[in-house]
């Protein structure tokens, strides 16, 4: 009789143990998890749209044509 009382004990102990403390452990260790890895893509793509629409990146001006004056030309004299 008492080792059955014992295995009932123990048994119960096992399932406290599980159920309350090691399945609320590992859904929240994943949970975490799942969350970081979400916070991880959401700053890469933040990142990638600034790279993107960076207003300090200096783009490369456009060379302009020159235009051809034939006509008018000022020769500069140097005042002293």
């Amino acid at each position: 009789m008492f080792k059955y009382v014992l295995y009932f004990l123990l048994a119960w102990f096992l399932f406290n143990l599980i159920f309350r403390f090691i399945i609320p452990v590992v859904r929240a260790s994943s949970q975490m998890k799942r969350q970081f890895r979400q916070m991880q893509e959401n700053m890469q793509q933040q990142m990638n749209q600034q790279q993107g629409k960076n207003p300090f990146q200096q783009q490369q001006p456009e060379p302009k044509p020159k235009a051809k004056s034939d006509g008018d030309y000022i020769d500069f004299e140097e005042i002293k």
